[in-house]
């Protein structure tokens, strides 16, 4: 594992790293864990409650917020967003700044073996089926069947069954 501040590295101490895990510079992590033989590439921030399963690659520029799940074998390339709130505002309808009790977190699963393409935008409150494939600068707005193909914005199924799924 890469350590350390002069390689611009931000790790909380409540952060639970497994075996082998590879950090790249720039990285900032508080609050979440991270398994197994994991890389993490440059400039990725992984928040608190996110759930990082063994043998995943989180390519660099990715966001991973609070309620985030990606089972084992996750594929995440370059600047993929997942979002977390449904209804974002700065303020609440009075005008005062909204806080942690404004507003609903809504979790998102990336299962098993699934593969999210670079640029791809990802809602909250959604499932990422088991060997699916998220194509490049999609934008998910649904959930995404079991070994499915989908891409486009919004993302619509291309194919099912994909055949290099790890399922």
């Amino acid at each position: 594992m890469t350590t350390g501040t002069d390689n611009g590295l931000r790790i909380a101490d409540d952060v639970k790293l497994g075996e082998g895990v590879v950090l790249h510079g720039f990285v900032n992590l508080y609050g979440c864990e991270i398994g197994d033989g994991t890389s993490v590439g440059c400039f990725v921030e992984i928040q608190k409650g996110v759930r990082v399963g063994r043998r995943c690659k989180i390519s660099s520029h990715s966001f991973l917020c609070t309620g985030v799940t990606l089972e084992d074998e996750v594929f995440i390339g370059h600047g993929v967003m997942f979002v977390n709130d449904l209804q974002p505002r700065a303020t609440n309808p009075d005008g005062s700044p909204r806080g942690d009790a404004d507003w609903t977190c809504e979790p998102t699963l990336v299962m098993k073996g699934a593969s999210i393409g670079s640029g791809a935008t990802i809602l909250g409150g959604l499932v990422i089926g088991e060997g699916s494939m998220v194509g490049a600068g999609a934008v998910v707005t649904r959930d995404v069947p079991a070994g499915a193909t989908v891409a486009g914005n919004p993302a619509r199924i291309l194919r099912h069954g994909n055949t290099d799924a790890t399922t």
